[in-house]
């Protein structure tokens, strides 16, 4: 199933939704707005607010403050993704030109400033509290993975429970954070919003698992052959984690020092074929396997609905992805 099909049951709600995001990135200063219609201009998916939305109408009726929930976690998600378009001097974010290409990292870092106190404003100004709780947790977590991460890539050292705790806090927590909200805004039922949690983290840990297995399955180049992106970026994810436990050490260690050297496109094909060889590829499609059925049963308790529905197919788009 199609991602549009999917949030059909909220289609109206995500057209209010970027009416009233448009309203929460607007500034009094000119060149800061400009900057602000700018980014709006770059729409995305808007998977987050989707799932903010659809928790929201599976758990209750949308409101106002669902509203306020899913341009908050928005604001602050796009606001990372400046900040890492300039740590990482990325040039292009969703076919745009990146803040930074345009204005510069200095205007870039500030702009992302800008917005987090503006995610924050919207949550103080309504009293929307238990939002603030809850992203500023998710920020943290996320800040911490991706230092975690890149003092672990430095010397290649990373085992499997090391991985998952770091996908956790660094992608999971965002759309825990996303559910979280999206029944909190409807519910004060704390059991129903911690159920809600336990399946954004789950449909999280499904989304990054499949994520790094792309890059050993999928994102082909023209040539028709994986790119291999994090492995030049002498990243470790599960499928190679796993087959680096499996096959014989002298085997591993090769492997790791081709990678720690910068793998040439031959290079990235052979250790692609080493993880197949000794099972890494097969052993995440089992864990993410594990962790779709885990967000599935979290939204066992719901009442029958099209968003419930819609939430089911979510898990199913998420480990089917192709890209």
């Amino acid at each position: 199933m199609k991602l549009d099909a999917i949030i059909e049951p909220i289609s109206t709600e995500l057209d209010e939704f970027d009416a009233q995001f448009r309203v929460a990135m607007q500034s009094k200063v000119a060149f800061v707005d400009m900057i602000a219609r700018y980014i709006v201009k770059q729409k995305g998916k808007r998977i987050r607010p989707a799932l903010v939305l659809l928790t929201a109408k599976a758990c209750g009726a949308v409101n106002d403050s669902t509203y306020r929930g899913a341009s908050l976690v928005e604001i602050l998600h796009t606001a990372t993704l400046i900040h890492d378009d300039v740590v990482d001097d990325a040039d292009t974010r969703r076919g745009f030109a990146s803040i930074n290409a345009v204005w510069k990292n200095k205007i870039a870092v500030l702009m992302g400033d800008y917005m987090l106190a503006k995610g924050l404003l919207l949550s103080l100004d309504n009293n929307d509290f238990q939002f603030l709780k809850i992203t500023s947790d998710a920020v943290r977590r996320m800040s911490e993975a991706e230092i975690l991460q890149i003092a672990k890539s430095k010397d290649l050292d990373l085992d499997e429970q090391t991985y998952l705790s770091i996908i956790s806090d660094k992608t999971a927590s965002l759309l825990s954070t996303c559910t979280q909200i999206g029944a909190a805004s409807v519910s004060r039922d704390e059991a129903l919003v911690q159920r809600m949690k336990v399946f954004g983290e789950n449909l999280g840990m499904v989304f990054q698992i499949k994520d790094d297995l792309l890059d050993y399955t999928g994102r082909k180049s023209i040539t028709g052959k994986p790119t291999g992106i994090d492995l030049k970026e002498k990243k470790l994810t599960l499928p190679l984690i796993y087959a680096f436990t499996q096959a014989p050490r002298s085997e591993s260690k090769q492997v790791l020092k081709v990678i720690k050297n910068g793998p040439s496109k031959k290079d990235v094909l052979n250790v692609v074929e080493f993880a197949h060889e000794y099972g890494g590829i097969d052993y995440a499609v089992r864990r993410a396997e594990e962790y779709s059925e885990a967000a599935r049963e979290a939204l066992a308790a719901l009442p029958p609905s099209p968003s419930k529905d819609a939430l089911v197919a979510f898990v199913t788009f998420v480990m089917d992805r192709t890209k």
